[in-house]
């Protein structure tokens, strides 16, 4: 870690339960005194892990030999932003079901993608937080999100015979930068908030919209760890965000800021899609140019009024964490209604879902780990 990360480190940490060292300071670990000097600031996310265990390999959680709907897309076309534009136009209902699932096929890719970057930030941070509890929370973290990318990729293989696409450049770069990070901010606000808090919003979309009930079921399952991985986020925010000094903040602000236009640009911008469009016969320039022409700015805040619109999510998960100040407002403003979130409170569409599945999970997991006593 160069000094000037250790300096950044030391000075966004206000918490000491986030204290943290260079990946390859394993003598940092060994030392005697730290084993006990564990806060209780985990404890909860920590003892709750078992409430939503999981195994994708067992039929009992999800079956993926259950059969792909017919005659109509994996995911309805309102989460086909392409179907605003001239694009749409030049496809018949049959290239049109087919463009809605090599979108979904695309964004899954991606989102496979983001959940082994997870895995490996994961591991990073139980390389370097000293706090035994925090440790604790980054090795459960790792766990669930190598669940994830088992869980995908069976989906994959289900629906998609495991054509998976390469990350988008955007996407590529995001993410080679948050697991290279030795700045634990840069870690948590990208990959914790921005990221996780993204997927919130694109599974609740998938559990709530999508045809395909296998797609549901999956969705639904993630949800009930990523909660979590979310939630870890905000308390990180809750914790430090406040007690940093006002450059720092901004430099928090804005870090935030950039990682939020790298996801929204990575989703919705048409030059992100190339792969896309040729595969489904389009000419990307064509493609490019038909999205410029229809998503202004006035078309992507209709679209982000919903309640469960996945960056709206996100607006409101980096307003709650105090990353939105007067400084970004109006950034944001251009997206969503800055009033309607701010007005909102902290609750959001993911949590409900989220708990839902505990509740089945319990149910689920109760007849699992029932001892059967010997006569």
């Amino acid at each position: 870690m160069k000094a000037t990360d250790r300096d950044i480190n030391r000075r966004t940490t206000i918490n000491p339960a986030f204290n943290a060292v260079a990946r390859d300071e394993f003598a940092a670990m060994i030392d005697a005194d730290r084993y006990l000097d564990r806060s209780g600031q985990f404890e909860n996310i920590i003892s709750r892990t078992n409430e939503h265990f999981w195994d994708p390999e067992d039929a009992d959680y999800v079956d993926y030999q259950q059969a792909a709907p017919k005659d109509v897309p994996l995911i309805p076309y309102g989460q086909v932003p392409e179907r605003h534009s001239a694009i749409w136009d030049t496809l018949d209902e049959g290239q049109r079901i087919r463009f809605a699932d090599e979108t979904l096929r695309f964004r899954l890719s991606g989102v496979l993608h983001g959940e082994q970057g997870a895995l490996s930030l994961s591991t990073g941070l139980a390389d370097m937080f000293l706090d035994p509890g925090a440790q604790e929370y980054a090795t459960n973290q790792a766990r669930e999100e190598s669940r994830h990318v088992h869980a995908f990729a069976l989906y994959m293989k289900s629906r998609f015979q495991s054509e998976i696409a390469p990350p988008s450049p955007t996407l590529d770069r995001v993410l080679k930068d948050l697991v290279a990070s030795d700045i634990i901010y840069e870690k948590i606000i990208g990959m914790q908030m921005i990221i996780e808090g993204l997927a919130m919003g694109i599974f609740a979309g998938f559990y709530q919209e999508a045809n395909d009930p296998l797609l549901r079921r999956v969705a639904q399952l993630v949800m009930t760890d990523e909660a979590f991985h979310h939630n870890f986020g905000q308390l990180w925010a809750a914790e430090n965000v406040p007690g940093v000094s006002g450059e720092l903040r901004d430099q928090l602000e804005d870090f935030s800021r950039e990682m939020f236009q790298d996801v929204l640009m990575n989703l919705v911008g048409a030059d992100q899609k190339i792969l896309l469009y040729q595969r489904c016969g389009i000419d990307p320039d064509f493609a490019i140019g038909a999205m410029n022409e229809v998503m202004t700015d006035e078309v992507r805040r209709d679209f982000m009024r919903e309640e469960t619109n996945i960056f709206r999510t996100l607006v409101k998960t980096l307003w709650t964490a105090g990353l939105i100040t007067e400084r970004t407002r109006g950034f944001y403003q251009r997206w969503v209604d800055m009033d309607e979130i701010a007005g909102e409170g902290t609750w959001t569409v993911g949590q409900d879902i989220a708990e839902e599945g505990i509740e089945d999970l319990k149910k689920i997991n109760e007849t699992k780990r029932r001892i059967v006593k010997k006569a």
